[in-house]
C-alpha cells in the first residue's frame, strides 16, 4: 500500500467511532442506506473469509467494495449477510452464513445421489453430517470418477448445470490409442449423435501411446453419457473416465473419496462463471 493510501486509511480509522457508525468524512459520503439491524461491512467480509477485518477495511477505504451496486467507503456501513449483494473488485462475495459449498472427488462405483434404493454407495457416504441439507450439482455416471460439487445454493446450482450459461466441465478419458489427427479434427468440428450434435469447447490428446491413449475433453453440456457416447462415435470407446474440473474449480490434490470446503475466492469465481 502506498504512503498516501495508508495515511488516508489511518485518517478514516481515526474518524470512525463504533458508537456512532454513521460518521464519515465528506470525501467519503455515499448514498448507500444502511440495513437496520445489519452488521458492519468489514465484519461481513471477514466472516465470509475474504480477509481479516483490518485488510477488509483497507479494501473498503480503497473503494474496492460495493454493496447492492454502490461503492461503500464507510467502515460503519451496515449490511444484511443474507440479502445484501456484496462485491470486491467486481466479484460476488457470498456472506450468507447458511450457504455451504463443497468439492468431492467421487470414486468409481458410487451413485451420484444422496440415497439409493438398491443400497449402492452414494454421495452421502462421503459427505458426513451437515446442519443444512446439501445436494449435488449435476451428476457423474456410476463408473465415472472425479469432481462433483455439492451445495445448498439452489440459484448457483441451477446455473452451473444449465447449458445456457456455458459453464465448462473438463474430463480426462482413457481410450484405445493412438488417436489419429483426423479423429481430433472431427471431434473439434462437431459430432452428430442420435439425440443431436455435440460441440466440444476443446479437445486435446494428452498421451497418444499404444495401446491406450489419454485425451482431455472440455464441454459445457451435460447430456447423459455424453463423453462416452462422443468417443464411441469416433471409434475410441472410453475405458476410464474422470471429471477434473467444473468451471474454475479443479481437483488439485483432492484425494479420491474425500471432500473439502470451497474457499471464499472459489465460490466467488463460481458465481462469476455462472453470471451471478
Amino acid at each position: 500500500m502506498s504512503k498516501a493510501a495508508r495515511e488516508r486509511l489511518n485518517a478514516l480509522r481515526a474518524d470512525y467511532d463504533p458508537r456512532d457508525e454513521d460518521r464519515h468524512t465528506g470525501e467519503d459520503r455515499d448514498s448507500y442506506t444502511d440495513v437496520p439491524g445489519g452488521i458492519r461491512l468489514q465484519k461481513a467480509l471477514a466472516a465470509a473469509g475474504v480477509a481479516s477485518r483490518r485488510a477488509s477495511e483497507e479494501m473498503i477505504a480503497a473503494g474496492r467494495v460495493s454493496v447492492d451496486g454502490q461503492t461503500v467507503r464507510r467502515f460503519g456501513a451496515r449490511v444484511d449477510p443474507e440479502t445484501s449483494e456484496i462485491r470486491v473488485d467486481g466479484m460476488r462475495v457470498v456472506t450468507a452464513p447458511d450457504k455451504l459449498y463443497f468439492a468431492l472427488n467421487k470414486p468409481r462405483g458410487v451413485v451420484s445421489t444422496m440415497w439409493d434404493p438398491e443400497g449402492r454407495p452414494t454421495l452421502a457416504d462421503y459427505t458426513g453430517q451437515t446442519e443444512e441439507r446439501i445436494f449435488h450439482v449435476g451428476r457423474l455416471d456410476t463408473e465415472t470418477e472425479g469432481l462433483i460439487l455439492l451445495t445448498n445454493d439452489g440459484d448457483l446450482a441451477n446455473r452451473l448445470t444449465h447449458p445456457r450459461y456455458k459453464v465448462v466441465k473438463t474430463y480426462v478419458a482413457k481410450v484405445p490409442g493412438p488417436v489419429p489427427h483426423g479423429v481430433a479434427r472431427e471431434i473439434r468440428k462437431g459430432v452428430e449423435l442420435d439425440d443431436g450434435p455435440v460441440e466440444v469447447d476443446s479437445f486435446r490428446v494428452v498421451d497418444n501411446d499404444a495401446p491406450k491413449a489419454m485425451v482431455e475433453i472440455r464441454l459445457h453440456e451435460g447430456r447423459k453419457h455424453i463423453v462416452r457416447r462422443l468417443m464411441e462415435a469416433v471409434g475410441h470407446p472410453v475405458s476410464d473416465l474422470a471429471r477434473t474440473q467444473v468451471g474454475p474449480i479443479d481437483l488439485n490434490a483432492l484425494k479420491l473419496g474425500t471432500m473439502r470446503t470451497l474457499t471464499s475466492r472459489e465460490v466467488s469465481e463460481l458465481y462469476e462463471a455462472a453470471g451471478l
